[in-house]
């Protein structure tokens, strides 16, 4: 009798495990699945359009809230992997721009962000319930707020969203409902003329400065880190630079490597107007916004890279694969770590059961989350299948859900996703890989990691239901590990700054055996910091140095199978 129930605890605890994995997965992937509240870019025009974007991320008891840009609420996570969305029960909320989040004690505080009123100080020390209090309305005038206390008790509050006006900050005295101070400080702004990756528009190809916005202050050991986000949110070189100083209102030094978040390259890019967080582990991590902008300029999505000082104090970091799995940070010693898994589906052959006009199946495996492919109708014959040509392990999935003319408004319930994807050998017999058939989730960014790597060549993604009057997908990502050579080191890397030391010419000889390339920059060879994924291509105009710093370089090549070796670090002056 013992030893059957000894055997039945063990089935019982073997099952638990696997349920606990399954449900609570080890990876995650850039852009997060969260389920994205509907937004309306103009009254007028009533564009539907989801976005998440200028997340404020804060521990309080060991676990964490996440604020959104005109979320209509905020998520709530044990693990910063998995989100549960809080409609609070005092409602404070609506029109909320960037806000400012901070933990103080016993209370999570928050401003919400107004260029053009006034605003209080709201305060819960029950943010999962939601029962917000409000100071008397004392700040005025802030856009993009960030609200810091310091280890002394003493409290600021900086801002600045402008192509004009610089990051400024006030002094506020939280015992008296944080009346800010008279004084104002000027603390920095842009200087394109020095920064090349403060430079406006895509690539930093315009010669005018961007925005400034987004304020974020950490504090790490004595010294103080003044985050802040340029050129502009659309843009894939949008990023997060710091400047650092021994007092929370400066004097303030760049940072040397700056922008110290940058993802400019791959399936979906931005790494700009974040927050950074510890947690629980020690371990910090930096939240961003990335760019969709198809419907609207202002289509975003959130993005979560693992972040460190190094042993000179500089903030970084990791985007290298930055869209590509990594481990969570409930992952423990290996969070923050890449998976090493790579995409198997891209420029992979897709056959689709219907397509509307130039929204093709091939689309769905380009790596550009802003092209997508659009199905005739919502019913379930619609199904999409991807050849990998070759059988490789198949370790996770990602289905980018796109809206299409979706006319839906606001924070809306009940939405939600169905489908199942299945795997083959051979293209007839099929076996499943992931049954979201009884799903009631939205999740308009679904990444699966499987509970054990399946092999397969064929992937057929079999269409259930989309909560949008269309059906359309970005792109199927899938993940893993292929069966054949990884490419072999790049030949002929140069890089060649040009007159205008915010630039360079970076070529290199193309492999046709690889799917990509890798570029790495940073101010010292053990430093290199900063990447560029790049697919399909031998040459980057790289536009985002800065005058007078001098730079290493390397570079690496990829396809399904691994990585090549890393060149030689070339040094430019």
């Amino acid at each position: 009798m013992r030893s059957l129930y000894k055997h039945s605890l063990i089935i019982f605890l073997l099952f638990a495990n696997a349920f606990c994995y399954a449900q609570q997965p080890q990876t995650y992937c850039n852009p997060l699945n969260l389920d994205y509240t509907y937004m309306i870019y103009n009254a007028n025009d009533g564009i539907s359009y989801r976005s998440g974007a200028d997340p404020a991320v804060v521990r309080f008891k060991g676990e964490y809230y996440l604020f959104v840009t005109r979320s209509m609420g905020y998520w709530h996570s044990t693990d910063l992997t998995n989100w549960n969305f809080i409609t609070p029960e005092k409602w404070y909320f609506q029109g909320s721009n960037a806000p400012a989040a901070h933990n103080y004690k016993d209370s999570v505080l928050y401003v919400m962000g107004d260029p053009s009123g006034t605003m209080s100080v709201l305060y819960t020390d029950n943010p999962k319930k939601g029962d917000w209090k409000a100071t008397p309305a004392l700040l005025f005038d802030l856009q993009d707020p960030a609200l810091f206390i310091d280890d002394d008790e003493k409290a600021y509050v900086y801002w600045g969203s402008s192509n004009v006006f610089p990051i400024r900050a006030k002094t506020v005295d939280k015992n008296k409902n944080f009346k800010p101070s008279i004084q104002t400080d000027t603390l920095f702004g842009l200087n394109a003329l020095q920064h090349g990756w403060e430079r406006f528009g895509e690539d930093n190809e315009g010669e005018i400065s961007g925005y400034i916005e987004g304020a974020w202050m950490t504090k790490y050991k004595d010294s103080y880190y003044l985050q802040y986000a340029a050129p502009g949110t659309e843009f894939n070189v949008y990023g997060d630079g710091a400047y650092t100083s021994k007092s929370p209102l400066g004097p303030f030094t760049y940072m040397a490597n700056n922008p110290f978040s940058f993802k400019p390259g791959g399936f979906i890019n931005g790494a700009g107007h974040g927050s950074t967080v510890d947690d629980i582990e020690g371990k910090y991590w930096h939240f961003s916004t990335m760019a969709v902008s198809v419907n609207v300029n202002w289509e975003r999505r959130i993005s979560l890279f693992p972040t460190y000082f190094d042993a000179d104090g500089l903030l970084y970091s990791d985007s290298y694969f930055g869209d590509y799995p990594y481990y969570a940070p409930n992952a423990k010693e290996k969070a923050g770590e890449f998976t090493g898994w790579m995409l198997l589906s891209y420029n992979k052959k897709v056959e689709t059961s219907s397509a509307v006009a130039a929204y093709t199946g091939n689309l769905l495996t380009d790596e550009n989350i802003k092209t997508f492919w659009l199905a005739e109708n919502t019913d379930a014959s619609q199904w999409v299948e991807i050849d990998l040509e070759k059988v490789s392990s198949i370790y996770a999935l990602q289905i980018n859900f796109h809206d299409y003319q979706s006319n839906l408004y606001g924070r809306i319930p009940n939405l939600m996703h169905q489908y199942v994807i299945k795997g083959s050998l051979n293209g007839k017999d099929w076996f499943m890989l992931v049954d979201k058939s009884a799903n009631t989730k939205d999740v308009p960014n679904d990444y699966v990691q499987l509970e054990q790597a399946k092999e397969a060549r064929y992937i057929r993604y079999e269409h259930l239901k989309v909560p949008t009057p269309h059906l359309a997908i970005s792109d199927i990502r899938i993940f893993g590990r292929g069966n054949g050579k990884v490419p072999k080191a790049v030949k002929k890397f140069t890089v060649k700054r040009q007159a205008d030391e915010r630039n360079a010419d970076i070529t290199w000889e193309h492999d046709p055996k690889a799917n990509g390339y890798n570029i790495l920059w940073g101010i010292a060879p053990d430093k290199l910091y900063s990447s560029w994924l790049i697919y399909g291509k031998d040459k980057l105009d790289l536009r985002s140095l800065t005058k007078g710093q001098s730079y290493y370089f390397a570079i690496e090549s990829f396809n399904e199978n691994g990585i090549s070796t890393r060149s030689e670090i070339l040094k430019i002056d």
